[in-house]
């Protein structure tokens, strides 16, 4: 909106109302006296810029995009401590703590002989990252400890894309009465969910079947229990609501590829598998078909690499149809470098 008001233009327009039997020089009286006021009003045209941007729903950030969802009745979802499994080698008391290079864990319940339930005392998805022999913190004489499954995932505090997204999805796509937007809405509502698919008479009339994913776009059945129990505190009466994790389905890659000299081959690998990556969690309950023609552009628009050739998907030449019931997840990544 105020891309036209530069220091340069400022000052300029400030020396044009200055009549001409003034010396207007660089480095004259007056010159001088106007260039730190056109400074200052630089500056604030460049907040006025960044303030107008703050103040909506599409490119706001941070607390400010707290502050318009909240306008809505929507909130960011905050950060969860992980619960973990704990085998012990003997028994233990509730509260002594144990630590798995930069976490920490406290027991909380027994669960079964030398078996117990200990929640993570770092906030998000560390909590969900190791597995192993643990360190005795409390000093426990005589008994050795294993972090072992995930009971309830930790997730970390919801990020602007998706807080955004909710948002959007709200404004655009009213939910009401219990209807399909409206379950979409309740699962994305629960910390941990990054996406959502909802089937309506999935099984006959008056069901409704969920599908959740994480916040890294990525399976994880822990979630499962938790959005249908947040689900059925808030459902209409009536409805038989089942909710599931996708299935996945690898997507492998193979090809032979020319260097343009540029970067080392594993290098080229590592670049084009994240990329590879990324592009299948952007397809998830969005996209059903994984396209050859995407992975072979991606491929040539990787850096390093000047061409390809004997692209297969799924050891095929056709683009791989995803399932509504799938996602598609990384597989096997074979390059191989042409000399």
């Amino acid at each position: 909106m105020f891309e036209n008001m530069t220091y340069e233009n400022i000052l300029s327009d400030m020396l044009s109302r200055v009549t001409n039997d003034v010396d207007k020089r660089e480095g004259s009286v007056i010159y001088d006296a106007l260039a730190p006021c056109a400074y200052q009003l630089t500056q604030n045209y460049f907040n006025l810029n960044n303030f107008i941007d703050l103040v909506s729903g599409d490119t706001a950030v941070g607390e400010y995009l707290d502050r318009v969802v909240a306008d809505y009745g929507i909130t960011r979802k905050a950060a969860t401590y992980a619960v973990r499994k704990i085998t012990t080698s003997g028994a233990v008391s509730i509260g002594v703590r144990w630590g798995l290079n930069d976490t920490t864990y406290e027991i909380t319940a027994l669960l079964s002989e030398n078996q117990y339930s200990a929640t993570c005392e770092q906030l998000g998805d560390i909590g969900n990252t190791y597995a192993g022999v643990l360190d005795n913190i409390d000093n426990v004489g005589g008994v050795t400890a294993t972090l072992t499954d995930i009971i309830t995932s930790g997730s970390d505090e919801e990020t602007d894309q998706n807080l955004r997204k909710r948002f959007n999805l709200q404004i655009q796509v009213p939910s009401t009465s219990g209807n399909t937007d409206h379950y979409k809405e309740w699962a994305l509502e629960v910390p941990g969910v990054g996406d959502a698919k909802v089937f309506p008479l999935w099984d006959g009339p008056g069901t409704v079947k969920v599908m959740v994913v994480d916040n890294n776009m990525a399976i994880d059945e822990g979630l499962e229990t938790t959005v249908y129990d947040y689900i059925e505190i808030v459902r209409p009466i009536g409805s038989t609501v089942t909710v599931d994790s996708p299935t996945s389905k690898e997507i492998s890659v193979s090809a032979d590829i020319i260097l343009d000299g540029t970067m080392l081959f594993a290098d080229v690998v590592s670049k084009f598998t994240t990329v590879f990556t990324s592009y299948l969690k952007e397809t998830v309950f969005e996209s059903y078909s994984v396209s050859c023609a995407k992975i072979g552009s991606m491929l040539l628009s990787s850096p390093g690499v000047a061409d390809y050739a004997n692209l297969l998907i799924n050891s095929g030449t056709a683009n791989v149809t995803i399932l509504n019931t799938e996602m598609p997840i990384a597989g096997t990544i074979t390059l191989t470098e042409e000399v």
